[in-house]
């Protein structure tokens, strides 16, 4: 991920948060600056459950996790698995999927699952810019030509194909598997645990969450901290 690129998308996070001209272009790049400690601990790994429609998953994306993502990247890991609170039925290679805000949602979260199997560490910018716009559908395209190198055919087949099913197929399972099992989403997970207190802070705060819970030196970022944002839940 280029310095430039997350510049770009952090600039763009304010506007969707409506910073001031000061955040957009002082303490946000001040923080990716100051972010030069080199990791000597185990990294934050952070997991978000969510739905691509879901307008509590996208401001918590946009809004918290990405951003602490973009600062964090050296001290911490993330793992996004878009299903939510979608129902599978079906079988091997046939499974269809009900999304709780239809089927724009469902394949919402097809073309994001693709792009974070085909696209590498681009897809965390990709979704990120998905996810900022008013239609997040069609976003998809021009997210892509703008910060991946992953041809838009490449996802468009992964999408229409047995391979974007079984990926989804994957999504499910794992959904299924949380423990405890998830209640709403946006559903986070830190190292692997979920507990009310956890969900709380990072809802509050991702960013003093992570650097609070890392345990090596503190990148110079973590003293300049982050205000919490409002929550919201689907």
């Amino acid at each position: 991920m280029s310095a430039l690129k997350a510049s770009l998308l952090l600039a763009a996070s304010c506007l969707w948060l409506r910073c001031s001209s000061a955040d957009k272009f002082g303490v946000l790049d001040e923080r990716l600056r100051s972010n030069l400690t080199k990791p000597n601990g185990a990294a934050v790994n952070v997991s978000l459950y969510y739905e691509s429609l879901c307008p509590g998953c996208r401001q918590f994306l946009v809004g918290e996790l990405m951003p602490t993502f973009f600062m964090l990247s050296d001290i911490m890991n993330v793992e996004l698995v878009p299903f939510g609170n979608a129902q599978e039925k079906g079988s091997p290679g046939k499974y269809e999927f009900i999304c709780q805000h239809g089927a724009e949602e469902c394949q919402g979260n097809m073309i994001e699952t693709c792009m974070l199997n085909k696209m590498g560490d681009s897809a965390y910018l990709v979704i990120n810019c998905m996810e900022m716009a008013k239609d997040v559908l069609n976003a998809a395209k021009p997210c892509t030509d703008l910060f991946s190198d992953t041809p838009w055919k490449t996802i468009d087949s992964c999408v229409n194909g047995d391979e974007g099913n079984k990926l989804m197929h994957q999504n499910a399972v794992k959904t299924g598997a949380l423990k405890p099992p998830h209640q709403y989403v946006p559903w986070v997970t830190i190292n692997g645990e979920h507990t009310d207190e956890l969900q709380d802070k990072a809802m509050s705060s991702l960013f003093n969450l992570v650097c609070s819970l890392y345990k090596g030196e503190k990148p110079a970022a973590c003293t300049l901290g982050m205000k919490g944002k409002k929550r919201s839940f689907c």
